[in-house]
């Protein structure tokens, strides 16, 4: 029987494409699931994931104390998912101070703060020292506390895979920003078990997490347009001209996320799937069940075809 079995959970930013995932894996465990979120309206896609009672809503921003105090009354261990591209220092760093103190003093015996690849307090970025920021606080705060850091998450739900599935099927010739960066996406699934394993595991550990492949953005893309059917001419787009979308109102890239794409987006060590018993899921395996959607005649088009 699993230790979580019968325990609350805290999760803030569990109605969130990650959290959803991580919230069914702690119902399947046994855990009843609290899902802190700033709009419970929003969140309640995740009550049908656990059995009757076994998920509850509650409202809860990060970056107000009283808030998360009040969404850890009671609860047994924690998980913080809360990220952002927007106010970074005020989510991801101080954000994350707030949880982990307010879990330490609420006396949870567990605590999983989610990270990412990248989190460096001399990154270029600002969401990499906002990220590595957010870590320090919560060494402080919570020392046995786990950290994960993941690659990019893919899912059905996902920002990413779906994104380059959209440009794929509407342009006829597709810039490619950072073409050569590369990225290990990681399965949102995988992420979810890794959570739980991290709730039962000795804590304390700092762990990266990938998937079993690694793709250039350009062969990422590549990937994708065979994948729904559609040859198309890649164009890797100069940093120079990168640098010149930055500064388009709305336009498809920040300045930040263009610093961020001059590192590599992949597991520096060992990878901390294997370190919690979990096969790493390809992409081949899931994607192809959701990205038939931007195939020419969905699921009766053949994803070879042009």
């Amino acid at each position: 029987m699993s230790i979580l079995n019968g325990k609350l959970v805290t999760v803030f930013g569990g109605g969130g494409f990650v959290g959803r995932y991580v919230v069914q894996a702690l119902c399947a465990a046994g855990a009843r699931v609290r899902v802190a979120v700033r709009d419970t309206r929003g969140a309640v896609i995740v009550k049908p994931l656990g059995n009757l009672g076994q998920v509850s809503l509650c409202a809860a921003d990060i970056t107000k104390p009283a808030t998360v105090a009040n969404a850890l009354v009671g609860a047994d261990m924690a998980v913080n998912l809360v990220g952002s591209f927007d106010n970074l220092d005020a989510i991801q760093r101080v954000g994350a101070a707030n949880v982990a103190q307010a879990a330490a003093k609420a006396g949870v015996t567990a605590f999983v703060h989610m990270s990412a690849i990248g989190a460096d307090a001399n990154s270029e970025a600002e969401y990499g020292r906002s990220k590595a920021g957010g870590e320090a606080a919560v060494h402080a705060a919570f020392p046995n506390a786990s950290i994960l850091r993941p690659s990019i998450i893919f899912g059905r739900e996902d920002q990413f895979i779906n994104r380059f599935a959209v440009l794929i099927r509407m342009l006829p010739v597709v810039p490619v920003i950072g073409a050569d960066t590369k990225f290990q996406p990681v399965f949102v699934g995988d992420v979810a078990r890794a959570v739980v394993a991290a709730l039962q595991g000795p804590g304390g550990q700092t762990l990266e997490l990938g998937g079993p492949q690694i793709f250039s953005m350009l062969q990422l893309n590549e990937w994708i347009a065979k994948a729904t059917g559609h040859k198309k001419l890649f164009v890797p787009v100069p940093d120079a001209a990168a640098k010149l979308l930055t500064f388009i109102p709305g336009g498809p890239i920040s300045g930040d996320q263009l610093k961020m794409l001059a590192q590599d987006n992949v597991v520096s060590g060992a990878n901390g799937l294997e370190a919690l018993g979990i096969t790493a899921t390809p992409l081949d395996a899931v994607a192809h069940d959701w990205l038939t959607l931007y195939r020419k005649h969905g699921r009766f088009g053949d994803a070879a075809a042009a």
